[in-house]
């Protein structure tokens, strides 16, 4: 089974004042690592829709509506789905999207994808569409070095998802969108078809695998593919899921880790 979806992230860019997750980890002693986690189980049964990402280059916005997905199966039940609708919306306001432009050889011009730290400052400080007329917006948000692997399997512990983006080698979309693939490296160079933002779910240290959400399928991904192709990851402080799993991210509190975006928030 292959599916014809879409990809989607930009190139990565760095933001200044965006905080460091080395640097909020210098000189901390924490818990040691559960050797896995899985927050996909809580959505397991339960359709998550590809958030138009199998029509439009909105993974970046496609991952945020997942994150909350996770987010509220997890530690405040039901589940809560976003319509298309308000996917779109965040694609149009975070991204530049105009489902409205003129066609050019039957393509939209305006669908160009999103830029990670762009669609995160965007929830900062103006928040995902929910409902009618809502917004959802983050606390904060935090760079992880994803050569630091230890660092990526803390963040999905303590913040529900890793946010990451991803270099997509051409045999992925020629075999590996079924529901359930595994993403592994493969022999030989792989050409690079574009970039890719998902979310991180859950990891297994003894299977070297971590679980994704991605066009609303669940896939593995092996520790090898990640450290090959991944060269962006986050953690998002979501303060529903702080509150209510009571966690303490990076041994952080949350108004530690909200004065830490003072440097890129402003007034929405």
């Amino acid at each position: 089974m292959t599916i014809s979806l879409k990809l989607g992230r930009r190139a990565r860019v760095r933001r200044v004042g965006v905080p460091h997750l080395s640097s909020i980890l210098a000189g901390r002693e924490l818990p040691p690592l559960p050797p896995s986690v899985n927050y996909s189980r809580a959505i397991a049964s339960q359709p998550l829709g590809a958030m138009l990402n199998n029509q439009l280059g909105c993974c970046t916005c496609a991952a945020v509506y997942h994150s909350l997905q996770v987010w509220t199966a997890n530690a405040n039940p039901p589940m809560q789905t976003e319509p298309d609708s308000n996917v779109m919306m965040l694609y149009i306001e975070a991204c530049g999207y105009n489902p409205h432009a003129p066609l050019v050889n039957g393509e939209n011009p305006t669908d160009q994808g999103g830029i990670e730290q762009d669609v995160l400052t965007y929830l900062l400080n103006r928040g995902a569409p929910v409902g009618q007329g809502g917004r959802h917006k983050i606390d904060a948000f935090v760079e992880v070095d994803p050569r630091h692997l230890d660092d990526v399997k803390r963040t999905i512990a303590d913040c529900g998802v890793a946010y990451i983006g991803f270099n997509v080698p051409s045999f992925l979309m020629n075999g590996l969108t079924a529901p359930n693939s595994d993403w592994d490296v493969q022999p030989g160079t792989a050409d690079i078809v574009g970039g890719h933002a998902v979310i991180l779910v859950g990891y297994d240290d003894q299977l070297q695998r971590f679980i994704v959400i991605s066009w609303g399928y669940e896939y593995t991904m092996t520790y090898r593919f990640f450290a090959k192709y991944v060269d962006e990851v986050y953690g998002i402080i979501d303060r529903d899921w702080v509150e209510r799993t009571g966690k303490t991210p990076f041994g952080q509190s949350e108004p530690d880790l909200v004065d830490a975006m003072r440097a890129i928030s402003k007034a929405a």
